[in-house]
């Protein structure tokens, strides 16, 4: 299983996650390689007002949370500060506590995961804005200042392989419980173990769009390999995914819509330690224009660059900061 598969919407082993969060803000989180890119202001960063700033950038460990994390430190290195690249922490809680702890300063996160994982509430708020507000406004007392949203959401989908829609025509969740109910035969889901039981994955989209979908056809397998056998194979005609995913495009899957939306939004967010974004509000200005242009199928195709052609996400980052004017090299 690739990296991006990794994530989780749980706390990624609890106990085990917690403790290594707390070991290393014990030890200060200063390991890490300073960001030695030649990098310049474009449309972001000019006059360089984090001059003299030296800043540290982590992330989660799965893909797409790396490209986010490395898209913040090159624009503040571009923007004239020291950058110490910290991406790539064990989970979600070390990164989350890093930030809140002040050992690292900025990196990107998701109002789905901070208002049911960090924050301990069971029921989503459908409103991708309101759930931004109101997780911008409980976690100021965390001493974690969120930016604002953009619309790249990575939640939990199903998907189906355009050549087996061509003759189901599924657009909705809704017409997959129409057809457990016309065709149950039909209906064959390959899921993750985890997926499969919890409330807020297949057990609660059940009861939510009031299908049953018979155990034996139910397959579990590592997430990496769903795609691949909802693409390739028939065994399984729908299959678990996250939205961002850069697999959905490259093995051509259409993703059906969460018309009753269960699923939570996961949109990404820029997250700065309070007491950095006191002393260098100016990140407000640098990283607002990048989070606008993040979407979902954006992130798709950053994801496939990593995820599907095997690049290095840090320079998938840079690529598109450059092509998108944020930066300059050199």
């Amino acid at each position: 299983m690739g990296t991006y598969g990794v994530r989780r919407r749980s706390l990624l082993g609890g106990g085990v996650a917690l403790s290594l969060a707390l070991l290393l803000g014990g030890c200060g989180l200063k390991s890490g390689s300073p960001m030695a890119d030649e990098v310049s202001p474009g449309s972001v960063g000019r006059g360089r007002p984090l001059q003299g700033a030296s800043l540290t950038v982590t992330s989660k460990n799965f893909s797409e949370n790396i490209v986010l994390g490395q898209m913040i430190g090159l624009v503040f290195k571009a923007a004239g500060a020291e950058v110490l690249d910290r991406t790539n922490l064990p989970g979600s809680i070390s990164a989350r506590e890093a930030v809140v702890n002040g050992d690292a300063d900025a990196m990107y996160e998701y109002t789905g995961t901070a208002w049911i994982t960090y924050l301990g509430h069971e029921e989503p708020i459908v409103a991708p804005q309101k759930q931004w507000e109101a997780v911008r406004d409980e976690d100021r007392g965390n001493g974690v200042v969120w930016l604002p949203q953009s619309t790249l959401d990575n939640t939990y989908a199903l998907a189906i392989s355009k050549k087996n829609n061509a003759r189901y025509r599924l657009r909705t969740l809704s017409d997959v419980a129409a057809l457990t109910k016309s065709d149950p035969g039909a209906v064959t889901i390959c899921v993750e173990n985890e997926f499969a039981s919890r409330d807020d994955g297949l057990t609660g989209m059940e009861r939510r769009y009031g299908m049953k979908i018979p155990a034996a056809d139910i397959r579990k397998m590592d997430a990496g390999i769903i795609y691949t056998q909802v693409s390739k194979s028939g065994s399984c005609l729908l299959g678990e995914v996250f939205t961002t995913d850069g697999r959905i495009k490259a093995m051509d899957l259409e993703v059906l819509e969460d018309d009753k939306h269960f699923f939570p939004n996961y949109n990404a967010a820029p997250v700065i330690h309070r007491a950095t974004y006191e002393k260098y509000p100016e990140i407000a200005d640098l990283l607002d224009p990048v989070s606008r242009k993040l979407t979902t199928e954006v992130a798709q195709v950053l994801n496939a660059k990593v995820d599907v052609d095997g690049e290095d996400p840090h320079e998938v980052a840079k690529e598109w900061l450059v092509a998108e004017g944020f930066i300059k090299e050199g």
